[in-house]
Parts: structure tokens; sequence; C-alpha cells
């Protein structure tokens, strides 16, 4: 196990760099997601409170 680590050692550190950019990635989908959520939430209120005057 050793000997694959240490003559693979490019290919490991690619892996991992694949890995925290993937986890980044859905970080950042879900963090929109409920952004979107949020606004569209924040619209309605607006909305409602305009209709209301």
């Amino acid at each position: 196990m050793f000997e694959f680590l240490s003559n693979n050692q490019l290919y490991i550190v690619l892996i991992i760099v694949i890995i925290i950019w993937i986890g980044l990635f859905w970080y950042l989908l879900n963090t929109e997601r409920k952004l979107s959520k949020i606004e569209s939430k924040f619209q309605k209120m607006l909305n409602n409170k305009v209709n209301e005057k």
C-alpha cells in the first residue's frame, strides 16, 4: 500500500484536489438554491405589502 502511494503521489494529489473542487461546487449550488428561495419569499412579502397599501 505504501509503495502504491509513494509511486503515484501526483494522482493522489489530483484526486484530492478534484474531490475538494466537487465539494465546493456542490456547496455553491446548494447556497444558490437556498438564496433563490429566500429571494422569492422576500419578493412575495414585498408584493403583499405593496398590495395592502
